[in-house]
């Protein structure tokens, strides 16, 4: 006998019984906030497995992203909110309506960039969106900061808030840089966090001049420095020793023979 072969239905029928009078204790009990760490979690491996290009776990980790949806749609048939099926027709209408030059007329929209400037007008038509206010204050507060800087970035860059060169950036930075040591002299933490807030969000800066996403290149930094610690720990014990017994001056040589082996 085969194995079955189940259905979407199947699979909303599923949801719906772990979520039942009989059902699963833990299913149970989750609510909207309780399910946020896990569809959070759940999309980052999803990013991770599309990263690596690997297929197979890619299918498993969409199939979790799915079930996070589905819980979600159940909950809130459960409080009488919407369904899964009012999820899909909203989206489905969405998807129609922000496609004009695919369901309805074709016009000039013919290429990629053109594509993105009418979802935009038409994204904004329908949000009600009045002033560039109201629209980078719809930008999700939940994203990564790096994300959500950007985001923002060149919304207002649209309306002519953008620099015409990198230099002065740069300068930026280094403006906000010297601004960060002066409070870190004079010691207010608060004043810290206010200066480094600004040195990231001026670093967001340059990254969105050369249309380089921030998060991107902080993750690729993390697998570098990843790699170049473990070949100081792993040197560290070739030598019979811990990493803590090295000196300051031992791990600064070893980090820069890695950098050349790189």
């Amino acid at each position: 006998m085969k194995d079955q072969t189940y259905t979407y239905e199947d699979l909303v029928q599923i949801i719906d019984q772990l979520r039942g009078e009989n059902g699963c204790p833990w299913d149970k009990v989750q609510t909207h906030t309780s399910l946020v760490p896990h569809l959070l979690e759940e999309s980052y491996e999803l990013v991770d497995a599309i990263n690596h290009q690997d297929t197979l776990n890619m299918k498993e980790e969409l199939g979790d992203v799915l079930l996070q949806v589905l819980l979600h749609a159940q909950i809130a048939k459960e409080e009488e909110a919407f369904t899964i099926e009012d999820v899909i027709d909203d989206l489905a209408k969405k998807l129609v309506y922000r496609h004009p030059h695919v369901f309805k007329e074709h016009g000039e929209i013919d290429t990629a960039e053109k594509v993105v400037i009418s979802w935009e007008a038409l994204k904004k038509e329908e949000k009600k969106e009045t002033t560039v206010s109201s629209s980078i204050e719809r930008v999700a507060k939940a994203l990564p900061a790096l994300i959500r800087s950007q985001k923002i970035q060149k919304k207002t860059a649209k309306v002519g808030l953008f620099w015409n060169s990198y230099l002065p950036i740069i300068d930026k930075i280094i403006e906000e840089l010297e601004e960060t040591k002066d409070a870190i002299e004079n010691g207010n933490k608060s004043k810290i966090e206010e200066e480094l807030g600004d040195l990231l969000f001026s670093v967001v800066n340059l990254s969105t001049f050369f249309d380089l996403n921030p998060e991107f290149a902080l993750t690729k930094s993390l697998e570098k420095f990843i790699n170049r610690f473990r070949y100081i720990e792993n040197s560290a014990f070739v030598q019979g020793k811990q990493l803590v017994d090295l000196s300051l001056e031992e791990i600064n040589n070893l980090w820069e023979t890695y950098k050349l082996i790189e």
